[in-house]
């Protein structure tokens, strides 16, 4: 887990937008030769020669997509570079560049916004990406956190989410719905403090899936580790918003169908335990949950002895012809029918 600092504190109108952004970049160096102008000038100037580039932006507002409560600012500067790097990974290419925008309210100190913006220069360090601009203005509603990341693909090598073929198998990195049961053990533990604070929280049994919510890591292996092995995916995108939310936008935008087994779907220990301890259904969260940040793609038959014996990868299904259907096949061989149940950020409350 990351640890952050708490001494002195600084209001920043004492430095002004321009001292801010100076004050908060100062320790930041430049990592990739692609970055021709970074921070400084009116736009950044990016060198791509024969590459495309790929640029991807997110956005986080308190209270709807995190709740300091319990994400520590350091973990919420590292994240929300990972929910952009995972994006850009999705694509098959390499993370190079990001921009930071926030919008901050007068109850943050100096010293809370450099917490943030430790963790997102954590995060650059990490994955071996350049910070070259951004913007900083005033909230009266909390804290927003935007971000776009700019990546580098080679025209062969991009991958999108229209190219799956009837017959591709379905894969998956890592394992899904941690993330979800990581926030349900923190809101639990935030309502346990506020009617007891001086009951403190004790997360040790829950140290996985709480990481994988607080401090995710976009899989930039996966991008080499598929080169290696010279596995070249038909489709992709990460999972953000829940499984069957990711494998239907495959579905829709390739023009296919697909069967998802439920027995193939790779699940933590820590994960199941914890849905059994709050009664959910380990399924469910796999596909809803959201938050798990791995990638999802589809590869031709013929590139399956490739990845058979990896450990990174999981086969949870196949391709089918558009006119079969979207479908779960459970654990009892019965067929239902997927539908997008995951995170939507303007949905009503």
């Amino acid at each position: 887990m990351l640890k952050g600092k708490s001494e002195k504190k600084t209001s920043l109108s004492e430095l002004g937008e321009f001292g801010l952004i100076k004050h908060l970049t100062k320790h930041f160096t430049i990592n990739c030769e692609s970055t021709e102008k970074g921070i400084g000038d009116d736009a950044a100037v990016l060198e791509f020669g024969d590459k495309q580039a790929l640029i991807t932006t997110d956005l986080l507002v308190e209270g709807v997509h995190f709740d300091l409560a319990y994400m520590p600012l350091k973990h919420l500067g590292y994240k929300a570079v990972m929910v952009n790097l995972s994006d850009v990974y999705a694509m098959n290419g390499a993370a190079t560049q990001i921009t930071v925008s926030i919008a901050i309210s007068n109850r943050f100190s100096l010293e809370a916004v450099e917490e943030l913006y430790a963790g997102i220069q954590l995060a650059c360090n990490n994955y071996n990406v350049d910070l070259i601009g951004g913007d900083t203005t005033s909230s009266v509603t909390g804290l927003l956190i935007s971000i776009t990341a700019i990546g580098e693909v080679n025209k062969e090598e991009v991958v999108y989410r229209n190219g799956a073929k009837p017959n591709d198998l379905l894969v998956v990195s890592g394992d899904l719905g941690s993330a979800y049961l990581g926030l349900q053990v923190l809101e639990r533990e935030k309502q346990v403090f506020e009617a007891n604070p001086n009951m403190q929280p004790d997360l040790d049994t829950y140290s996985y899936i709480v990481e994988r919510q607080l401090k995710p890591e976009a899989r930039r292996d996966i991008v080499s580790l598929l080169k290696e092995l010279k596995v070249k995916p038909t489709s992709m995108i990460d999972i953000s918003d829940g499984l069957s939310s990711e494998i239907l936008h495959i579905c829709s935008q390739s023009e296919v169908g697909c069967n998802l087994y439920e027995d193939k779907i790779p699940l933590d220990p820590q994960m199941i335990s914890t849905c059994e301890e709050f009664n959910i259904d380990s399924t469910t969260v796999a596909l809803s949950g959201g938050e798990d940040y791995e990638l999802l793609f589809t590869i031709s038959q013929e590139d399956f002895p490739k990845i058979q014996s990896n450990p990174n990868f999981s086969v949870i299904g196949h391709v089918t012809d558009k006119s079969e259907g979207a479908y779960l096949i459970t654990r009892g061989n019965q067929k239902v029918e997927l539908i997008a149940q995951g995170w939507n950020s303007l949905k009503d409350d």
